[in-house]
């Protein structure tokens, strides 16, 4: 209890200093006591503070807890304490103006209508400089020393020092006191602290009270604060005046203010002073944000990275093709339909993201719940994906350059695997699934990822809108066309609540949907039907239904492929066989990512696959790097596209071009957040391949490498 006072009772005494001084009257020389145990103010210093309402002080914004801006521009910090004290004692009023980072001119102090600078250090050489006069320290605390480990700090070493621009008067005492230090110039006390982090720099000197601040951010773990003893850091005022010669009126006023100041200061106790040190330092450590917490957590946070990077491609996805899309659509209903659902669909699953790492926040010290939390990101991480999937697919189908992967597929396996997929989810809402299958023709050729694509959406779409207690079946027919091709006939029917007659017309249409009690908090984009219709006729085949309002819904669907030749499935399966016989042969890859983050979630990735993998940040580094490997050291090559020194397309040329029995060979897939049809065909065009985006779908990287094994 004692503590806790003794922590607010600064500022309960700031909070009765500003109520008496908005009911006080305004001060007259006359008005100000001369011997009333506080100050004993000359009758010059009266009339000097009768004619100076405002005193200006300037000072330095990035010296946190000691003088900055706080959030909402004002300055704070221990200063900022002392200053408010000094005024109440002295009755002058101060106006505070933040000091622009870096070196601070004579000039610019003058011409600026500076009466004071603060956060100014109190030495011989300011006692004895032009235009200034400094008045006795204010705040004392110690220097310290920040540096990397294994850096020790001698006085007599060649070291490089980081100093912040804002502090000129440091430098000189550097040079003074460690002549063989090289003092390199950072625009800020971050970026100071940065430099010696990254080993840019050996170590950096401030404010112990500073360095204790952001010594707390857990990227600087590994930096340690030494002491350095004999470099106390004084803080004092400095009037600047216009020196025009000595005795001037300009250098006497300021002779008269900083007297003043030095009267208040030395009223003010080493309890006070440590009063105000001790509430500025506990109200300003160091926020422990989000990036921190990332960075502590940095291995088990690579799903969340994973996550921003699906809403930045997401973002950048919809930016650019919903605005072609908009472009196309005459009716400005449709373009508020489609705004309005897309704002709906990204915000809710954002908002769950951003409370789970709000949750994981909270949490950092409870594993389990870290994990439940990464899981549930995960599951909204993937809509986020389909949804930029369906984006790509409509824009693809739309432009009419939607290529399907036509290959011998097993029907039967196919039909199964989506059963597999789609029956718990649906009974896992009290609802009766059936599947049956009639299938004369198990191996035809198809596009299987299409196929299953079609008919998980419209088992979505029944879920969606068939209560508990319902219905949904599945069956499946075939039968032999005139040309020789297979038609297989898919029928998804449920009991659900149907589609009124005006939804009908539109089920179809881009972004039509139906509100209904059964469906809502599910209601998806309405682009699943659309693309599935579409990839039917694509498959010459078609999507009809048929439906009744509170009967529920039946939608039919058609798609062809010729059955696959007793040759053509024996080649297949001696392909298959041949990848098996390889057993454990794994080609070592060589990944191309000049992101570091990304970089290193691919290799673990790989890792995690059983696969040895290196890295190379940019196109010249993976060219160089694969023309000074051994013949056949690296089976593939993961190509980013967008890299500094030389981009995927040209690294790919370059490494084709080589004359090397392995450069024709190697397999290089495209890697990459530019997924556009274009994009696609210029990697291919470049000797690339295959064309993977980003975000990448773990299970189809892996799948991919190990079909090109």
């Amino acid at each position: 209890m004692i503590r806790r006072f003794l922590r607010t009772l600064p500022a309960i005494i700031i909070v009765f200093a500003m109520l008496s001084a908005l009911t006080a009257p305004q001060v007259n020389a006359e008005d100000i006591p001369s011997a009333s145990g506080k100050l004993e103010l000359t009758q010059e210093e009266k009339d000097y503070i009768s004619s100076h309402n405002t005193v200006t002080i300037g000072y330095v914004q990035d010296r946190i807890p000691v003088s900055f801006s706080d959030d909402n521009g004002e300055f704070a910090g221990i200063s900022r304490y002392i200053f408010d004290h000094i005024s109440e004692l002295c009755g002058i009023k101060f106006k505070y103006v933040a000091l622009p980072a870096g070196d601070i001119t004579y000039s610019y102090l003058v011409n600026g209508g500076f009466d004071l600078v603060s956060s100014v250090e109190f030495n011989e050489e300011n006692k004895h400089a032009k235009g200034i006069l400094i008045s006795d320290p204010y705040l004392s605390s110690k220097k310290v020393v920040v540096a990397n480990e294994g850096t020790d700090f001698k006085y007599d070493a060649e070291l490089s020092i980081a100093i912040s621009t804002g502090s000129q008067t440091l430098k000189k005492v550097l040079n003074a006191a460690y002549p063989n230090f090289k003092l390199v110039d950072y625009s800020s006390v971050p970026e100071c602290f940065d430099a010696v982090n990254s080993g840019k720099a050996d170590l950096l000197m401030l404010n112990q009270h500073v360095v204790e601040y952001w010594i707390a951010k857990p990227i600087y773990e590994k930096l340690k604060v030494i002491p350095v003893l004999g470099l106390d850091d004084k803080l004092c005022f400095s009037a600047v005046f216009d020196y025009t010669g000595e005795g001037s009126p300009t250098q006497e006023e300021g002779a008269v203010l900083i007297g003043i100041l030095n009267k208040a200061i030395a009223l003010m106790s080493e309890d006070e002073v440590g009063a105000y040190t001790i509430q500025a330092i506990s109200e300003n450590q160091y926020d422990y944000t989000f990036s921190d917490f990332l960075y502590h957590y940095r291995f088990a946070a690579i799903s969340i990275a994973v996550f921003s990077v699906v809403i930045i491609v997401l973002t950048a996805i919809l930016s650019h093709q919903h605005v072609r899309l908009l472009e196309n659509k005459a009716n400005e209903n449709a373009k508020n339909r489609f705004l309005s659902t897309m704002s709906h669909e990204i915000r809710t699953p954002l908002n769950g993201i951003i409370g789970l790492n709000n949750l994981m926040s909270q949490k950092i010290e409870d594993p389990d719940r870290l994990k439940e939390y990464l899981k549930q990101s995960d599951v909204t991480a993937n809509y986020l994906l389909s949804l930029v999937n369906d984006m790509l697919d409509m824009s693809s189908l739309q432009a009419e350059n939607l290529e399907l992967s036509v290959k011998p597929i097993e029907l039967d396996v196919v039909i199964n695997t989506v059963n597999s997929i789609a029956k718990g989810p649906i009974t896992d809402k009290q609802i009766k699934f059936s599947m049956k299958s009639d299938l004369m023709w198990k191996q035809i050729v198809g596009d299987e990822v299409r196929i299953q694509q079609v008919l998980l959406n419209l088992l979505d779409n029944a879920k969606k809108f068939t209560p508990a207690g319902g219905t949904i079946s599945v069956e499946t027919k075939q039968k032999l066309l005139g040309n020789g091709k297979v038609l297989t006939t898919v029928k998804v029917a449920d009991t659900g609540k149907g589609m009124s007659e005006d939804m009908q017309k539109h089920v179809f249409d881009t972004f039509a949907q139906e509100l209904d009690s059964v469906s809502k908090g599910n209601q998806g984009t309405g682009l699943g039907l659309p693309i599935s219709r579409k990839l039917a006729l694509l498959m010459g085949g078609d999507l009809t239904f048929e439906s009744r309002k509170g009967k529920g819904t039946t939608f039919t669907f058609t798609f062809t492929g010729r059955p696959t030749s007793i040759s053509e499935k024996q080649e297949w399966e001696e392909l298959d066989s041949s990848k098996s016989e390889q057993g454990d042969k794994k080609p070592r890859i060589l990944v191309a990512e000049d992101n570091e983050l990304n970089g290193e979630i691919i290799l673990e990735i790989l890792n995690n696959g059983g696969f040895e993998a290196d890295l190379a940040e940019n196109g010249r580094v993976v060219y160089k790097m694969f023309a000074e490997s051994k013949p056949g050291t690296y089976g593939l090559i993961l190509m980013d596209l967008l890299m500094p020194e030389m981009d995927g397309f040209a690294a790919a040329m370059a490494i084709r071009s080589l004359d090397r029995p392995d450069a024709k060979d190697v397999k290089i897939f495209a890697c990459t957040a530019n997924s556009l049809p274009q994009d696609r065909k210029k990697a291919l065009d470049s000797g690339m391949n295959d064309f993977i985006t980003k975000p990448l779908d773990i299970e189809e990287l892996l799948r991919k490498i190990k079909d090109n094994d």
